[in-house]
């Protein structure tokens, strides 16, 4: 489909029937937005090249297996649904780092002490996703619009207009709470 217009269409028709709980509109969503989940999945790995332990297919497909699990999935457009996307790559690529970490630190193994603390110096990306997913954890306390901006632009990868449109915000207040949401996470990863 490469008319627009009918895209759009289409899109708002299975969002209704999707929305009424009918699985075959649902998969028939992710599977025109499966090219902009793709996109959305790569660019958040590529943030992190070194965390090779996910592949863009592998967080895709992931994800499908767990916005299929939510019953409660009731988008209301495109930019709503990858919203949801969002949320639900941020807890993929928040296990996976944990799993990582616990991999890196040896899991079950026995933990034998080096003399040098070279080990423990090497910043690890597992680390830095599951700090900020802490810091969003702290920040949700306070503001949980806020999460959600960083959510859909740190995990999701979303752009300002889509956040907005998703949240039923203006672009500037989005960019004010992107601003506001840093400010804070900066605040909360330094100490």
């Amino acid at each position: 489909m490469t008319d627009g217009k009918r895209t759009v269409g289409e899109m708002t028709r299975l969002i209704e029937r999707a929305s009424s709980g009918e699985r075959g509109a649902f998969d028939r969503i992710f599977e025109i937005l499966y090219p902009d989940l793709r996109n959305i999945a790569h660019r958040r790995l590529s943030l992190n090249a070194r965390n090779g332990s996910m592949d863009t297919t592998a967080l895709v497909n992931e994800c499908y297996l767990k916005l299929v699990q939510r019953e409660s999935l009731k988008p209301s457009d495109r930019a709503h649904f990858l919203g949801y996307a969002a949320s639900v790559m941020r807890s993929i690529i928040v296990d996976a780092a944990r799993h990582s970490r616990a991999t890196k630190r040896g899991g079950d193994q026995q933990h034998v002490t080096l003399d040098t603390g070279v080990a423990e110096s090497l910043a690890h990306p597992a680390d830095e996703i599951i700090d900020v997913d802490g810091a969003l954890e702290q920040l949700g306390r306070i503001n949980e619009r806020l999460v959600r901006v960083v959510e859909m632009r740190y995990f999701g990868g979303l752009r300002d207009s889509e956040i907005a449109q998703a949240l039923g915000l203006t672009e500037r207040t989005v960019q004010r709470d992107w601003e506001r949401a840093r400010l804070l996470l900066a605040h909360a990863l330094r100490n």
